[in-house]
């Protein structure tokens, strides 16, 4: 299994009243909340990965720039597309854009680190 360049991944939402920025505490209008919206391009960036990982690894967020640049209402579908930009080491640089029937509504890029499942999950504290 390899990760390349240019590995494109997409994910879409019905956008529904628990996505507004009302339900998530993000703001106080019913449009699609930004942290819905992030949680949109993450989404797209792990599909781009799918099937391309060994077995006991996965990739995290890292860090994410998004300029949500339009608002999108309830009942309107939106689409958030990722590429793979960059690899260096175990950090992958995706570009990833979102849009709706009306053009854009966000662009920016997220940058996901590979990890090994066990040894990321033992760096964890106790809750005990």
């Amino acid at each position: 299994m390899t990760v390349e360049t240019g590995m494109r991944g997409e994910a879409t939402l019905v956008v529904t009243e628990a996505d507004t920025a009302c339900a998530l505490g993000s703001g106080d209008i019913d449009v699609l909340g930004t942290p819905r919206l992030i949680a949109l391009c993450e989404e797209a960036t792990m599909a781009a990965l799918v099937g391309s990982l060994e077995a006991n690894s996965s990739s995290v967020g890292m860090r994410i720039r998004v300029d949500h640049l339009q608002p999108t209402p309830v009942g309107a579908q939106v689409s958030a597309e990722a590429t793979l930009e960059k690899i260096d080491g175990r950090r992958l640089t995706f570009t990833v854009s979102v849009s709706d029937s009306g053009g854009l509504v966000a662009a920016g890029k997220i940058t996901r680190v590979l990890i090994d499942r066990d040894k990321f999950m033992g760096k964890c504290c106790s809750t005990n």
